[in-house]
């Protein structure tokens, strides 16, 4: 992001009254925060990278040596993925159905699920058409941007 997309930001905070600004997009982070009506008194810009795989922890000698469990193939199905952080819903109420199950048909405007993010409940999109094959998050779940929540092979 450039300095003047910053300062851009800063002036919707300004001519909107809002106080508090967040995004975050591939590794970049920034947090406008506003105290009075003319001035930004605190800027916070990071930069960071996905937390490396954790080392393997050694097993005791004594304990005796379990067989690898062999994982499943990776999948090659195209992903839905969750276009903002917040928390992922399979269904529009407790009470419903879940919009869609492993197995269901989808078209591009299926609705799949919803997340809800600061209160509002965003309808999620299939964006493509075919087989659901994978739910890759539990409802009520918090969920990342970028997420992927199912998988489907495409009809």
């Amino acid at each position: 992001m450039e300095f003047k997309d910053i300062k851009s930001i800063v002036d919707l905070m300004k001519k909107n009254s809002i106080s508090d600004f967040e995004m975050e997009k591939e590794g970049f982070k920034i947090k406008l925060r506003r105290t009075d009506g003319t001035k930004t008194d605190d800027v916070q810009v990071q930069h960071y990278l996905p937390p490396a795989s954790a080392a393997p922890v050694p097993m005791p000698a004594a304990a005796p040596a379990a067989a690898p469990a062999e994982e499943p193939p990776a999948s090659n199905d195209p992903e839905i993925k969750s276009p903002m952080i917040g928390t992922f819903y399979r269904a529009p109420s407790p009470e419903s159905e879940s919009y869609v199950e492993i197995g269901d048909h989808v078209s591009a405007d299926t609705v799949v699920c919803i997340v809800e993010a600061m209160k509002v409940m965003n309808e999620i999109k299939a964006e493509m058409s075919g087989v659901i094959t994978e739910i890759l998050t539990e409802n009520g779940n918090p969920v990342e941007f970028g997420q992927p929540l199912f998988r489907v092979r495409p009809a």
